[in-house]
């Protein structure tokens, strides 16, 4: 087992949880947002049967004989008020509405009158023009979406639900492997568009420790995203996601981009994803998965793929914490997918410690006939031992063994890094070259 391989230990209630220490109970929850809930049914209507005891007000239902006791009392209220018996306010109501009703007749004589006038004059209606109201800025949220939508798709399996986006004119779509994880020869996998169209699609490959999936559909008209550059995004920067949340086709929100280099542990079913993501506050929800996020220019920079929430409750929801795929390890996944059918990951060639605490990530013990670090792997070959505990990596601090799986995953195969190792007291720097594995 390598370090891309570790499985959950101590205090990991599923594979797709991640501990970010900041929450009630000090938990933080991170599911995949692939699979839509079903939404609740609309409430049964009011009885028909003539005998209805309630009447409605907006979504409160007061009992009929409270709502009458409550106008007398009103009424009364009322009367105290102004000095009068409830008989007499009661009296003088009566006499205001047969006086507007003989005002009504007098008013009728005149304003058919004035109808006579008004139909023998040219009347014109000013108002605002419908094509103007309809112009909006490209690096609106308006004009992103226009032109981003028609890119966008649903996946359906089976019960599930997903999103995706075009990347190329010749079929080809992204989405996250969660989304599809599952499916058989039995399961159709069906790619809705923009313009209502509902294909077959098949499974080019699927990357598990990306979390990322290619399809291919037979379209040959099909428009493809724009992609952006994820190295560039700085914190702040406004950002859309859309997708098919909870089965809602075409859905919009917007935020900004709230944090780099969450280190976020995904995946179900005995996959696990290992993502340095980007953190955005637009909304995400169940069905988002594998949906676009892009940038106020229409660019993709992200793949939506896991919330957090406060809880593994049933129907986990949006509450501002969303992460997404680097576009830029996208593409490479996508590239690498269409190419071979399958994706590479770099590796070091250690097994971690899965109840190492931290601070940083410990090369585990060897057990047996398996030992810790692979023979003539990468982490063989500058000599890191059982019970080094890596602490950094190209200058990035390491806490935990999921984050240095994590920050691993952002380079490619063949990439030099330098870590910083402690081991026995002293301090020392590595550098090695990340060699690959196929998932």
């Amino acid at each position: 087992m390598d370090d891309a391989q570790r499985s959950p230990g101590t205090g990991w209630s599923r594979p797709d949880v991640v501990d970010d220490g900041r929450a009630v109970d000090d938990t933080w929850w991170a599911t995949d947002v692939g699979p839509a809930a079903h939404v609740p049914a609309a409430a049964a209507a009011p009885p028909t049967d003539g005998h209805d005891p309630w009447a409605h007000v907006g979504e409160v239902r007061v009992p009929a004989a409270d709502r009458s006791s409550r106008r007398g009392a009103y009424a009364r209220r009322e009367a105290r008020r102004s000095g009068l018996r409830p008989g007499v306010l009661i009296g003088a109501g009566v006499g205001v509405v047969a006086l507007a009703g003989v005002l009504g007749g007098v008013a009728g004589v005149v304003v058919a009158e004035r109808m006579e006038d008004i139909s023998r004059e040219t009347v014109t209606v000013v108002g605002a023009d419908p094509a103007v109201l309809a112009e909006r800025p490209p690096d609106s949220v308006a004009g992103v979406a226009a032109a981003v939508l028609s890119s966008v798709v649903s996946v359906t399996v089976g019960q599930g639900s997903g999103s995706g986006f075009v990347i190329s004119e010749g079929g080809y779509v992204v989405t996250n492997n969660h989304v599809i994880t599952g499916a058989d020869e039995t399961d159709r996998i069906e790619v809705g568009f923009f313009d209502g169209d509902t294909v077959r699609a098949e499974v080019v490959g699927r990357s598990p420790s990306y979390d990322l999936a290619v399809l291919k559909v037979e379209r040959d008209d099909l428009v493809p995203v724009r992609l952006g550059d994820s190295s560039g995004v700085v914190v702040g920067d406004p950002v859309i996601a859309i997708g098919s949340p909870l089965g809602l086709e075409s859905t919009v929100t917007s935020g900004i981009v709230s944090a780099l280099d969450r280190p976020v542990t995904a995946g179900g079913q005995g996959e696990t994803s290992f993502i340095n993501a980007l953190q955005t506050d637009a909304a995400i929800n169940p069905g988002n998965s594998g949906g676009p996020l892009v940038d106020a220019a229409g660019r993709v920079i992200g793949v939506n793929s896991a919330i957090a929430t406060l809880g593994m409750g049933p129907n986990p929801g949006n509450i501002g914490l969303g992460f997404a795929i680097p576009i830029n390890q996208a593409a490479r996944t996508a590239e690498q997918i269409i190419a071979t059918g399958e994706a590479v990951y770099p590796v070091m060639g250690v097994r971690l410690d899965e109840q190492f605490g931290g601070p940083g990530a410990r090369i585990d013990r060897d057990e047996g006939d398996s030992p810790a670090v692979t023979p003539d792997g990468p982490a063989a070959g500058v000599d890191l031992a059982p019970g080094d505990v890596i602490v950094e990596v190209e200058g990035r601090s390491i806490d935990t063994p999921e984050e240095l799986i994590v920050v691993l995953r952002a380079q490619e195969p063949g990439d030099e890094v330098t870590l910083v190792v402690e081991r026995g007291g002293q301090v020392l720097e590595v550098t090695l070259t990340l060699g690959s594995a196929i998932g």
